[in-house]
């Protein structure tokens, strides 16, 4: 079983309005639009007091959280929201595909996987379809569904400003591999064409204009390695001066997937 309370991670500004409050287990980013907040991913249950905390420790009241935005319906990333949802009033917000995880009318949220049961149902306020926009303040976050790790997943692409520079953030919404492992798909029934939607959403979001290259996860873009750089005076790693990261960033992905058939093709 992942303790995930054990994985702290100072909260810090990724630039301008830009924040991380996160852990080690989950991300959670924190987006102030001016008129109110943006929280992307609630984390883990067990974790919810580290994001309350870290939201803070940056200068902001959880209270100011006008949307909880998710980037699929598993356990990691949907955990804490009914808890934060029903103590700041925040409108929720995931694909419309993966709404049933949140509910529990679908036992897909990969709880059970992490050694935990998922009983912190809600009901989403809001279903994302593909190109929607979330307005807020001086953010317009920019919705990609991207169908594979879940069939809900979506990316999200919005402008950041410290108020002189503008750059443009960019997160993939699910890169995991092990919800497309065979073992999986047939221990829930599920298609394997899951696998196809995942390489499909890879190849478009290469079409995607990437400047600040945000993780879901703390091992997808460095988060620790990069604030600590950050700390130390360096200049912000977290903005690329160039796309090459972000591409092969969404190779690796794509290799990850067919290194796993590959190997499944030989067991077999």
């Amino acid at each position: 079983m992942i303790r995930p309370w054990e994985g702290y991670i100072k909260p810090f500004r990724i630039f301008g309005n830009l924040y991380f409050v996160g852990s080690r287990p989950a991300s959670s980013h924190l987006i102030d639009t001016g008129e109110g907040l943006i929280l992307i991913d609630s984390g883990y249950p067990q974790t919810l007091y580290l994001v309350l905390e870290g939201i803070r420790e940056v200068g902001f009241r959880p209270k100011d959280i006008q949307y909880i935005l998710h980037s699929h319906g598993h356990y990691d990333h949907i955990g804490g929201t009914r808890a934060l949802a029903e103590l700041t009033g925040a409108k929720t917000i995931i694909g419309a595909a993966d709404a049933d995880m949140c509910t529990g009318r679908l036992d897909l949220t990969w709880a059970r996987e992490l050694g935990y049961e998922f009983v912190e149902t809600f009901e989403p306020d809001i279903l994302l379809s593909d190109q929607d926009v979330i307005r807020l303040g001086n953010t317009e976050i920019y919705c990609i569904a991207s169908p594979g790790h879940t069939p809900g997943t979506m990316s999200f692409f919005f402008n950041v400003t410290d108020g002189q520079k503008i750059v443009r953030a960019g997160m993939h919404g699910g890169v995991g591999v092990k919800s497309l492992s065979r073992s999986f798909l047939e221990r829930y029934q599920l298609a394997f064409d899951c696998r196809r939607q995942y390489l499909d959403s890879i190849e478009r979001l290469k079409k995607e204009e990437v400047d600040l290259f945000l993780g879901n996860h703390v091992w997808d873009n460095d988060t620790e390695g990069k604030s600590l750089r950050l700390r130390s005076g360096e200049e912000n790693p977290f903005i690329l001066h160039d796309r090459t990261e972000w591409h092969l960033f969404l190779e690796r992905c794509k290799q990850r997937l067919l290194d796993m058939i590959a190997s499944e093709s030989h067991i077999r």
